[in-house]
């Protein structure tokens, strides 16, 4: 088979990016341990995960787990952590949509002042076809921004009281 032919499948991908930082109310080392699947369990709204399998029972480098179909899906999304380092306060991870997209998920976290820290948060999306496509559509700036937004509020409260936002 020539090279172009074997080529000839190949196409530029339907890819979209944003990154936001938000303004934390704790230190690096307090905020870092919340970057789990298990540890967001006590202070995101409504996030659940249907499995993990990490050797330490929380978040680490290589660690998977599932979380359910989002509102308009049909299938669960594997997350996949693909760094995971608590000296740098760096963690990304790749979630997997079958038939919708994949995910890259890139957080890093910077002291910025007394007690607070900077998290800047990436989400890059690559659909894996029209139904990706059509997700893709709606990840825009504003929602993008608003989710964001949601999630300092989520975190800050959680920093402040110990307990979960009410939603």
């Amino acid at each position: 088979m020539s090279k172009q032919t074997a080529l000839s499948g190949i196409h530029t991908p339907n890819r979209i990016k944003h990154s936001y930082t938000q303004s934390i109310n704790g230190t690096p080392e307090q905020v870092f341990p919340l970057l789990c699947p298990v540890g967001e369990l006590d202070w995101v709204p409504g996030w659940s995960t249907d499995w993990v399998i990490s050797t330490k029972g929380l978040v680490e480098q290589e660690c998977l787990f599932q979380t359910p179909p989002a509102a308009g899906t049909k299938s669960a999304s594997i997350w996949i952590v693909s760094r995971h380092d608590p000296h740098d306060f760096r963690v990304e991870m790749y979630k997997v949509t079958p038939g919708l997209t994949v995910g890259k998920l890139a957080i890093s976290l910077a002291a910025s002042g007394t007690g607070t820290t900077k998290a800047k948060i990436s989400y890059e999306f690559t659909s894996l076809g029209t139904d990706g496509d059509a997700f893709l559509e709606t990840f825009t700036t504003e929602w993008y921004e608003n989710f964001m937004r949601g999630w300092e509020a989520a975190m800050n409260h959680y920093l402040k009281t110990g307990e979960l936002l009410a939603p």
